[in-house]
């Protein structure tokens, strides 16, 4: 929790605490069951007790902070069929994006493969998710319905807080964007059924993935 910046209290404190709370627990800072209390944060962060109160209010009510008894509170384990679920959601729309924009002959930069294998070749994680998440919003983008965004991003922070671990392996990072490639290719071709083929097998294996890692890991911790 030490690696928490402090931030300076001005307007909107709350959403701020709120926000650099959230980004903590996803990239892992705050990891799983992690006790969280309000003097501790509010000491780190700079901050009076009730911004502190207040962020952790709505990080209970989205699920990432649950009560943990007579400690207080803690961060909310890593919920593999959760994900499992999410991803059985984000794969259809990912399908239905990659089918609009092929039949669109929408056009994604190539440049968006070429910065996630250099991103995928490094070793900051956060680099890593950022640009699988800027493939996906180029690719929605490209769909031409502004709804697939807005549904498919509704539960994109507990998938950002799971892929660390299945990221964590450089072979699976490769695949990410080959799998990546090929879609675009479909839709470059113009090709909508190889495009929804794509890029919901690519979902659905991203999802099997990240829950089995999930799984492995709450096996070793248990």
């Amino acid at each position: 929790m030490t690696s928490i910046s402090r931030i300076q209290a001005v307007p909107d404190l709350t959403e701020q605490v709120h926000q650099r709370l959230l980004d903590a627990i996803c990239d892992g800072e705050l990891a799983p069951r992690a006790r969280l209390t309000q003097e501790e944060l509010a000491e780190l962060l700079n901050v009076s007790r009730q911004p502190v109160l207040q962020a952790l209010r709505l990080l209970k009510r989205d699920g990432f902070v649950i009560d943990a008894g007579r400690r207080g509170l803690m961060v909310a384990p890593l919920d593999a069929a959760l994900i499992g679920h999410v991803y059985e959601i984000r794969s259809v729309l990912d399908g239905l994006a990659a089918r609009e924009a092929a039949q669109r002959r929408a056009v994604v930069p190539d440049a968006v493969i070429a910065e996630g294998r250099v991103a995928a070749a490094g070793h900051r994680l956060g680099a890593i998710i950022d640009a699988d998440m800027k493939f996906h919003n180029l690719l929605y983008e490209a769909s031409g319905n502004p709804l697939v965004a807005e549904t498919a991003n509704h539960h994109w922070r507990h998938i950002r807080r799971a892929m660390g671990a299945v990221l964590q392996q450089a072979g699976l990072r490769a695949a990410v964007w080959d799998e990546h490639e090929a879609i675009l290719g479909a839709v470059r071709a113009g090709d909508a059924a190889r495009a929804e083929r794509l890029a919901r097998a690519h979902g659905e294996n991203a999802g099997r993935d990240l829950a089995a890692e999930l799984c492995r890991h709450e096996r070793e911790a248990s």
